[in-house]
């Protein structure tokens, strides 16, 4: 039987980005890519941006508004997943240094929790690009190891920047050696990426944000008898991938995304969930 990562995603319907990179994925993975390529026909061009799991009342909390500074992308993250013969799709994770700044591009706070990435930098193609070279940079991440499955639509952080999660799979977990740039990153783990629409060691504290008080999911997890707190833009955007990958909307009132009447950001073809 085929593992559940290859099955979940072979019928997920959802947009390929234009290109893929000059990885080398198993064959498996090159049927998996080929069939994300046909049905790119299925993205939105409206542009609109909704709301993840949250119900309708909630989604329209956040009022329509223009997008910030002619659409630009500021910064990319990795959502990096692998097989797991035994508990299905997991995603890498890092956290941040101790003695990192607290004013960073994605809004993160030294010693947080976050996904692999951060700003764009002059050179870089596309948030592809961005995404895998930032996961080099701070996990030693070999990006031929990755094959890039789709690029979501941004996501805006707290400072109000649009950060767009690049969603990638490794084909062997152990081919991946990590090396941490311990000026960034303290600590590397995994979790699975289906807890992330679950109940399960989640904790709702309503936050402000855009003017609006809306719940924020925060994730309990412990791995190596370390605990780690997995929360806001970092919990968003995997409860996200997770609901594209799994093909359903989590058990809880997600955070509300806000509805833009502007073209989506170039590099960037989600559907509409």
């Amino acid at each position: 039987m085929r593992p559940l990562l290859t099955r979940l995603l072979t019928y997920t319907h959802i947009a390929m980005a234009s290109s893929v990179p000059s990885s080398s994925p198993s064959r498996r993975l090159a049927r998996l890519t080929g069939h994300l390529n046909c049905s790119s026909s299925s993205s939105s061009s409206s542009g609109e941006l909704t709301s993840v799991g949250a119900t309708t009342t909630a989604a329209e909390a956040v009022s329509a508004r223009p997008r910030p500074a002619a659409s630009k992308i500021h910064a990319a993250v990795l959502v990096c997943l692998f097989e797991d013969p035994q508990g299905g799709p997991r995603v890498l994770l890092t956290k941040r240094a101790s003695s990192l700044s607290s004013h960073s591009v994605l809004g993160k706070l030294p010693g947080e929790v976050s996904l692999p990435g951060g700003k764009v930098e002059e050179g870089d193609a596309d948030a592809k690009a961005t995404a895998l070279r930032e996961a080099k940079e701070e996990i030693g991440l070999d990006p031929a190891l990755v094959s890039v499955v789709t690029v979501l639509e941004p996501f805006l952080s707290k400072n109000g920047l649009n950060v767009v999660p690049v969603i990638g799979m490794i084909s062997d977990k152990d081919l991946f050696k990590a090396v941490l740039n311990k000026a960034e990153v303290e600590d590397i783990f995994d979790a699975p990426l289906e807890m992330f629409l679950k109940d399960d060691h989640r904790r709702t504290k309503e936050m402000n944000w855009m003017g609006v008080d809306i719940p924020v999911q925060f994730f309990d997890y412990e791995a190596d008898g370390k605990k780690f707190v997995i929360w806001g833009l970092t919990a968003h955007i995997l409860t996200r991938a997770a609901a594209v990958i799994f093909q359903r909307q989590p058990s809880f009132v997600e955070l509300p995304r806000p509805r833009y009447s502007s073209a989506p950001i170039s590099g960037t073809t989600e559907p509409k969930p």
